[in-house]
């Protein structure tokens, strides 16, 4: 999220002598993305960000894909799934491609090591359950509905309330998450007609410095393999930073939904962008208001992108046989819409208070082969009517 913020102790001017009470130096780490152009912020840690005792290859994340089969519209019941884990190791993949990879965690336990995506950003979002995120860039706490944004290079961990349920949705890619370009003027400043502004966007809470000596892990993914580095001191051991790159947390419960006198596009819900995928919240909201309006979607070809819906809670107006924790994957060039007798049930329907994240990604998702477990093999002849 671009916009200035600082934590924490930092000296008067960048790049100049900072100092400890007993003389010696603090170092200074700039984080910063595409080559120095892109937004970057600076920390400033008790020991260097490289001083490593040993590095290992720790295990490859390579996604086993299903074999080939036949294009059709798919239905993954991932409430069915009862694995689980901590917020990383956890991942259950179901789809990814070269731009983003989608998986589910059902969260049981707190990571007992540091965590990093040196590919791109992460998206965490929080389907139920509360906890905290420990990150380089200080705590924030998490709860019902959140997004977490965490940003390439971040050294994180998750730690979950203990003794409550968790499940998370995770959209790992491998470049950047923003807010949609359309909704920000030239200065980088959401604008009014943006669902949301920057009053929603919760930041780190406090700046925890640990200077505890010993050997502690961080997993670095990177290019499909998991890499295990063990520095000397503690990884969270910045006493400030500054900059516009951080960690943030925005909840769908915050996205202000546009609705209109007839059926307005998916578009109007898009919250973040990334290269080559969007992700947009369906939150309650009014229907339309023009006489004869019909608020149920139309049918609709996604011609060039495939479209994915993870259904969070409430009854989705225009599909039978969903559920909480369901994930739906039309794919491009396919036309899909509402399942038979849904248009003519939501004629003069005032509102809908369905819940639900959407991702539309502008290359073919593959199908994981752990996912196969729980699909509903009845979902591509579902539009025949009864």
């Amino acid at each position: 999220m671009p916009f200035y913020h600082r934590m924490g102790d930092i000296p008067r001017k960048r790049h100049t002598q900072f100092r400890r009470q007993d003389g010696t130096l603090y170092r200074e780490q700039v984080m910063g993305t595409k080559g120095f152009s892109g937004i970057q912020s600076i920390l400033y840690h008790h020991s260097g960000p490289t001083e490593m005792l040993r590095v290992d290859l720790h295990a490859p994340c390579l996604i086993d894909y299903e074999d080939q089969g036949p294009l059709r519209h798919r239905h993954f019941l991932t409430a069915q799934a009862q694995e689980s884990g901590d917020a990383v190791a956890g991942r259950r993949c179901i789809l990814s491609n070269e731009d983003v990879t989608i998986s589910i965690v059902n969260l049981a336990q707190t990571m007992d090591y540091y965590y990093r995506n040196a590919d791109g950003d992460e998206l965490l979002f929080v389907h139920y359950g509360s906890g905290k995120i420990e990150s380089m860039f200080g705590t924030l706490s998490y709860g019902v509905g959140d997004y977490i944004v965490i940003p390439t290079g971040t050294i994180y961990r998750v730690v979950p309330e203990e003794g409550e349920a968790a499940k998370l949705l995770v959209v790992e890619t491998t470049s950047w998450i923003t807010t949609p370009k359309r909704y920000r003027n030239e200065q980088g400043q959401l604008l009014e007609h943006s669902p949301y502004c920057e009053r929603d966007i919760r930041l780190p809470e406090k700046l925890e410095t640990h200077t505890e000596e010993g050997e502690f892990e961080v997993r670095t993914r990177r290019s499909g393999f998991l890499h295990k580095h063990i520095y000397r001191q503690h990884p969270l051991n910045v006493v400030g930073w500054d900059g516009y790159l951080y960690p943030y947390i925005f909840n769908i419960g915050d996205f202000e939904p546009i609705t209109g006198r007839i059926h307005m596009p998916p578009p109007i819900h898009q919250t973040f962008e990334g290269h080559n995928f969007v992700i947009c919240s369906f939150v309650p909201r009014l229907f339309d208001y023009h006489p004869d309006a019909i608020p149920t979607p139309y049918f609709h070809s996604n011609v060039d992108s495939d479209e994915v819906l993870y259904y969070v809670k409430g009854n989705f107006m225009s599909r039978k046989g969903v559920m909480e924790g369901s994930i739906t994957l039309h794919p491009s060039g396919m036309p899909h819409g509402p399942h038979p007798g849904k248009i003519e049930a939501g004629l003069g329907k005032k509102e809908t208070l369905e819940l639900a994240v959407m991702i539309d990604t502008f290359r073919p998702l593959r199908v994981a082969r752990g996912a196969l477990q729980l699909e509903d093999p009845n979902y591509p002849t579902s539009w025949i009517p009864n």
